[in-house]
């Protein structure tokens, strides 16, 4: 290689890196200790546990996971979500890989968000080709839209999850979700409006019930918790 050519192609790289580093992102896969660094290429046994029972059967999975490729399981969710949104589910499946890593095994925030962000697309190729009658698409706007709101992408994330009430309002994670946000940022009128249709639709679900007895016990205490500042009653001899 000439000498102008080095130059070049070493002018090259370091313009392609420091672009990467402008942007907050590492260059590569931010690696977890003890784990492949790529999720899409290690498969590790631990990870893979964490997963739906489906995943070890879709696209890819199947060949690099033991009792994956399975003739009859494959046929099986095939059938059960369409053979076109089946094709596409290991990016869901990765996306909840990242999803897990950054929540459960990432030890430092850079970390966290690398595979939070890094989650998005995965979650993004299923979305845009799967139908809207697609059973597991408020599943996946609700991962979705989970993981833009601990992104601190609040807005987005409620769009996300909105969509997904819409798809099916039965289904209860989004409406947590949202009110857990709401809570989370001090605006217990939205968090406990959120509860209360998520209960209107879904009644008997726990979590959410479990949730709008706190924000009780919380405004209850608040109530009764003695203000600064107000004058106290002498005490009697």
């Amino acid at each position: 290689m000439k000498a102008s050519e080095s130059v070049r192609f070493l002018c090259q790289a370091a313009f392609a890196l420091g672009s990467v580093l402008a942007a907050g992102m590492p260059a590569h896969s931010q690696g977890i200790p003890g784990y492949p660094n790529d999720v899409r290429y290690g498969y590790d046994p631990r990870e893979v546990a964490m997963l739906p029972p489906y995943c070890i059967h879709t696209q890819l999975f199947r060949n690099n996971v033991p009792g994956g490729n399975n003739p009859g399981e494959i046929k099986r969710w095939s059938s059960l979500m369409g053979t076109d949104a089946f094709n596409s589910m290991h990016h869901y499946c990765w996306g909840l890989m990242k999803t897990n890593r950054a929540i459960l095994l990432a030890r430092d925030q850079r970390t966290r968000t690398y595979y939070l962000r890094d989650s998005i697309p995965e979650f993004d190729y299923v979305i845009q080709r799967v139908p809207p009658e697609f059973k597991l698409l408020p599943e996946i706007l609700t991962k979705k839209g989970e993981n833009l709101i601990l992104l601190d992408r609040g807005e987005d994330g409620i769009l996300q999850l909105k969509n997904a009430i819409e798809l099916k309002p039965d289904y209860w994670p989004p409406y947590a979700a949202i009110s857990d946000h709401y809570r989370k940022i001090g605006d217990l009128v939205k968090a406990r409006e959120w509860l209360e249709q998520g209960l209107s639709v879904t009644p008997d679900v726990k979590a959410l019930a479990r949730r709008m007895a706190e924000l009780d016990a919380a405004k209850k205490k608040h109530i009764t918790a003695p203000q600064s500042g107000m004058p106290q009653q002498p005490s009697k001899p």
